[in-house]
Order: C-alpha cells, then structure tokens, then sequence
C-alpha cells in the first residue's frame, strides 16, 4: 500500500501489552542458544550490535525488519521468526499508528523533520515530555505517563547512537515562545536543542515568525532514507498518522521541505535566536 492511513486501533495513544514482544525475544533466545552462539556471536552475523540483540531477547525492542530476515537465515529458524513477527505489538507508549515510522527510525540514514505544533519527540526533555502528557485528554493515569516517557527517552537514543545519521529539524520559532510548562521548562528545553545541535550530524533551523512565504502551510512532515536509499515519509494528525511510500507523494513533500530550508534562519542565525529567546526568560 503505497499511502497507508494508520490509527489507533482503540483509538488511543495507550499502550498495548508487550506479551508478543517478549515472546519473540525469547524464541530468538532459543534458536541462538540452539545455535551454539553468544549474543555477541549472533550480533556479528546479523550485523547489529550485541546491545540490539539483547534488547530484542528481553521483549524491550521492536526487531527492525533487517534483523528478522538474517536472524531467520542465519539461526535457520525454519521460518518461526517471520510468523511470529507477524503478531508483535507495539512498543509500549507508542501509538499504534506510529509502529511503522518507529521501526524505519531506527535504520534510517537521513530523517527530515518539519514541526509547527509541538518540539518534536526527539528533541523533548523529560520536563516538556511530562508538561504534554499530564495535559492530554482524555487523561492519562501515571503508569500510562511512565510508559509514555519511557518509550520517549528510548527513541531518542538514535541521536546518540547513530552518529552516522543524518538529522534535520525546522522548527517553527512560536513552539519556544508558547513556553510549554513554564518559563523553566522552557530554558531547560532551549538548552538541550542547544546542546544537541553540538553533534555534528544534527542540524536545526528555525522558521522565523514573519515570513512572507512558507512551503509548509499544509502541516508538519516528516521524510526519512533508508540504508537501501528509499524515502519514505510520514505525516500525523490529532487521531492517526499517514505513512507515504508513494514516490510522487514522497517527492512533493521532498521539494517543500527543501524550499522550507531555504525560508528558515539559517543554522547560526537559528542558535543566535534559541539563545536569544533563552536569555529572554
């Protein structure tokens, strides 16, 4: 399907049981052990990290579909990982609709993202994090708020882990200005962007308040590249989200984001501003 509309299928962000999760690992377990391998072993055939491996086994990660394809051949698992692949569940706190984009996040070259209504997941602090689930309706109860978060601060890894990664982010200039939690939250968030932007493979612009023309008006997006040099993209609204692998699709949104680039601050007068508006609070 080449535009994939996906939505909760409780239609909620709560999270869903792990019970798959952990049974996959657990299945990849035995076909090692069967094996004769360590985990290490296996990480070098499959070519992932020995850290991945064990994630998958403890049922705490998502298995990227590269990994279940040469963990099969190289375990000779008769086929047992690609059925039981078939039934796992999300992560827990992610959305249901998000799964998909999750799992091309982690194999991902390049990841392009445009926002212009909240800072993105990646970038969020704990405190902003917690600002919006504590807000959201209907309410969340505190064990959904921990899983939220901690499924958060997991995927941020990739800007630590894959150095190796392309990442861009325009963002647009009132998402500092609503201060979101509060004037420390938001001093607080300023400077983790600040911080991040340090790496070298994260670039972050800001999209100024008065701009007379804006190639982003129909929302926010986001594009990725997959180590086979495939694009794909993803767009989300208030109840689901829109996975795009149509080509045509995937090039419009190529071109806006590319003339975005262009509208936006360039990246020091973009860390001039975020300094700028930190001073200010």
């Amino acid at each position: 399907m080449e535009v994939q509309n996906m939505t909760g299928g409780t239609g909620s962000g709560e999270p869903e049981s792990t019970d798959s999760l952990k049974t996959f690992g657990a299945v990849v377990k035995a076909f090692r052990e069967r094996a004769g391998l360590t985990q290490e072993g296996l990480a070098l055939l499959v070519r992932f990290s020995p850290q991945t491996v064990a994630s998958i086994e403890q049922g705490r990660r998502l298995p990227p579909p590269d990994f279940i394809e040469r963990a099969e051949e190289v375990l000779d698992a008769f086929g047992v990982l690609r059925a039981a692949a078939v039934h796992l569940a999300r992560k827990p706190g992610i959305a249901a609709w998000f799964r998909q984009w999750a799992a091309l996040e982690e194999r991902a070259i390049s990841l392009y993202t445009y926002e212009c209504r909240l800072i993105p997941g990646l970038l969020q602090t704990e405190a902003y994090s917690r600002a919006l689930f504590t807000e959201q309706l209907p309410p969340l109860d505190d064990e959904q708020i921990e899983a939220q978060w901690a499924a958060r601060a997991e995927r941020q890894r990739l800007l630590r882990e894959r150095p190796n990664t392309a990442y861009s982010f325009i963002l647009e200039e009132h998402l500092f200005l609503r201060r979101t939690g509060g004037a420390e939250v938001t001093r607080e968030l300023i400077e983790h962007v600040l911080e991040t932007v340090e790496a070298r493979n994260v670039e972050i612009q800001i999209m100024p308040l008065e701009r007379k023309t804006h190639a982003g008006l129909d929302g926010p997006m986001q594009l990725l590249e997959t180590p086979e040099n495939q694009w794909f993209a993803y767009n989300e609204g208030q109840r689901g989200g829109l996975f795009i692998s149509d080509p045509k699709e995937v090039s419009v949104l190529q071109m806006r984001y590319a003339r975005m680039r262009s509208q936006a601050l360039s990246l020091d007068d973009s860390l001039s501003l975020l300094k700028q508006m930190r001073g200010a609070l």
